[in-house]
């Protein structure tokens, strides 16, 4: 089953009366339970291709489905709450709450996105903690933790509110090479025990040799899909 539906998806943006196209009728399926990546230059449309998907923007023309919704339609409303129930994001700057422990931020999408009673979240929080190995972290505040620390806690954000899908822009482009084959290595065990969908915009050639399609974007069109080693 198709968990993304792209079809001749167009995104342009209008500056200084400038029409710059982002995206040129871009057409794909994603199945849910995927390992992707995205790739290509800077400025190919890779991020706004996740944007996209995540409901952060809206496409110009075209037709995108994520999880049988037509995002396109969804009011500003609608897409914050799709987000809450199906998307996680993982970002390459963390974007972790400074002020919060791990755990608290963590937490964070269970407490303002869906409401989740304390039990619940304590549950959920503890037990994906434990499953990207930083339990012993969670009082912890984001500046006492170390870079792979920081993006496991934020991998665990990802994943607390069980999303279908995990948008990850660039994740590993702030970590040394050790770290970041760790983090590629719990994002694949995630895929597989959680059968949660991973689509990656990245450069980094360990995430590219990881993932199972290799879609290549450039100037805003797609050139084409390859099967790639982690297929």
């Amino acid at each position: 089953m198709s968990l993304i539906v792209a079809r001749d998806v167009r995104k342009s943006y209008t500056t200084e009366a400038v029409e710059v196209k982002a995206l040129r009728g871009v057409s794909f399926d994603v199945e849910a339970g995927s390992f992707i990546a995205f790739v290509g230059p800077s400025g190919s449309g890779k991020t706004t291709l996740l944007n996209l998907i995540g409901c952060l923007d809206k496409p110009s023309g075209g037709r995108l489905e994520v999880a049988g919704i037509d995002v396109a339609q969804l009011s500003r409303r609608q897409a914050a709450a799709f987000r809450g129930d199906h998307i996680g994001f993982v970002f390459q700057s963390f974007n972790l709450i400074p002020v919060l422990t791990a755990f608290e931020n963590v937490e964070y999408p269970l407490v303002m996105v869906q409401n989740r009673p304390a039990s619940e979240r304590r549950t959920r929080v503890l037990g994906l903690l434990e499953a990207v190995g930083i339990s012993d972290q969670k009082d912890k505040v984001p500046e006492q933790l170390s870079g792979g620390q920081k993006q496991r806690v934020a991998i665990a954000r990802a994943l607390v509110t069980q999303p279908a899908l995990v948008l990850a822009d660039e994740p590993t482009a702030n970590l040394d090479y050790a770290t970041a084959t760790m983090i590629i290595a719990l994002m694949k065990r995630m895929q597989t025990e959680l059968n949660t969908t991973f689509l990656f915009s990245t450069h980094d050639t360990r995430i590219i040799g990881a993932v199972e399609t290799i879609y290549t974007l450039e100037d805003g069109q797609l050139l084409g899909s390859e099967r790639g080693k982690g297929s």
